[in-house]
């Protein structure tokens, strides 16, 4: 028996459903899935393109930052002369501690600190009883001596008298005639130790060796004065003219000449310039500072500068042909020597080493290493290498 439709009811909605399901065709499904992919490949793609471009320009900005900016200039030439200062030591023209040449009592003294005295003007005068009984002792004996050796004489010239008649022998003549010599003899030998004592006796008044000033006074009346340089009685010091030594540097040594003029100036006198003159060299280099020992004269008969202080020298010196100067900050301190840096043409820095001349503090005089063209990196920074790519500032030239 056959069935009719209405007898399967659910057999005929599912056969209902079938065609509307198999409508998309297995074609379409792959054209579906290749457009995914391929939205999916263009996203992957432009990804990568964004990524790379960022790897790019970190990396140009990683290369930009990495090449220091620095600012640079040409080095100026330096002037034909330079004012080279140097400290000076000023001392007197003569200086001389005054020490006791007999030993005694001080019995008197004269003159004090700051006094100005002449040569030959008493100073102190010491008592020493010993000396003066010691001389008058010499003098008995002088005395004695020549009695002896008048005696000897007179006896020697009436035996010579005689041995021409042959009344007394050649023996007692020559006896005679050596007593005179060795008794003449003696009254010499007596003599020198009177003139000795004599001397001695006379340093009993101690003078002044020259004309100055004293400076010290170590002693006082009543105190036991011993003979030699254990004990300083006075100190003398001549300031009419002063000397002034200065140390100068060996670059500067060859233009050291007899005569040339310098200007000092002190602290004490501000404002205030006195000229001096060289005398002479010491014409030889110090092993250790490598500096030549110069003295220069300075007129002092006013009195107003004293020996002692410290002098500055104002050296007016002539610089090297080729001297260049540059700010101080400029120099590189490395393990090799002093240098400076320099942009060269293509924009990366260059290390010159140089071999300065006269620095202030602030400038610095290039004798040799450098060119007035090239272009010096005014303050680099302490990681700057050789060949390292950098960047100059704005206005830097």
């Amino acid at each position: 028996m056959s069935q009719t439709p209405e007898q399967h009811p659910h057999t005929n909605e599912g056969t209902a459903q079938t065609p509307a399901a198999s409508s998309l065709s297995p074609r379409a499904v792959a054209m579906g899935a290749g457009v995914v992919f391929g939205i999916a490949l263009v996203l992957v793609g432009l990804g990568i393109a964004r990524q790379r471009h960022e790897h790019t320009v970190l990396a140009e900005r990683t290369h930009a930052l990495a090449a220091p900016t620095v600012s640079v200039a040409t080095p100026k030439l330096g002037p034909p002369t330079s004012s080279l200062v140097l400290p000076g030591n000023v001392t007197a023209y003569s200086d001389a501690p005054i020490y006791a040449r007999t030993s005694g009592y001080l019995t008197h003294w004269y003159y004090d600190i700051g006094a100005h005295v002449k040569k030959g003007a008493l100073l102190a005068t010491i008592a020493s009883p010993e000396v003066d009984q010691q001389r008058a002792q010499a003098e008995a004996d002088l005395a004695t001596a020549q009695a002896t050796a008048n005696n000897a004489r007179i006896q020697a010239q009436r035996y010579s008298n005689l041995i021409k008649s042959n009344a007394v022998s050649k023996q007692d003549t020559d006896t005679f005639a050596n007593q005179a010599t060795a008794t003449s003899a003696a009254v010499r030998s007596a003599q020198a130790n009177v003139n000795r004592l004599r001397q001695l006796q006379s340093f009993e008044k101690i003078y002044a060796p020259f004309d100055g000033i004293i400076t010290a006074r170590t002693i006082d009346t009543g105190q036991l004065i011993d003979q030699g340089t254990g004990k300083e009685l006075f100190h003398l010091q001549a300031i009419q003219t002063l000397r002034v030594y200065v140390n100068l540097p060996q670059s500067y040594a060859a233009q050291a000449q007899h005569g040339m003029k310098v200007d000092l100036s002190f602290p004490e006198h501000v404002g205030k310039t006195y000229q001096a003159t060289l005398v002479r060299t010491a014409n030889a280099l110090d092993p250790t500072s490598r500096t030549l020992l110069i003295e220069l004269d300075l007129e002092n008969k006013s009195g107003e500068l004293l020996p002692g202080s410290l002098a500055q020298a104002h050296f007016k010196l002539a610089n090297a042909a080729s001297a260049l100067v540059v700010p101080s900050a400029a120099l590189i301190f490395r393990k090799d020597g002093l240098s400076v840096g320099t942009v060269a043409a293509n924009g990366t820095a260059h290390l010159a080493h140089v071999v300065i001349g006269e620095d202030d503090g602030a400038q610095v005089q290039i004798v040799s290493g450098l060119s007035a063209s090239d272009r010096v990196i005014q303050d680099p920074p302490d990681s700057l290498v050789e060949g390292q790519a950098v960047t100059i500032v704005a206005g830097g030239k």
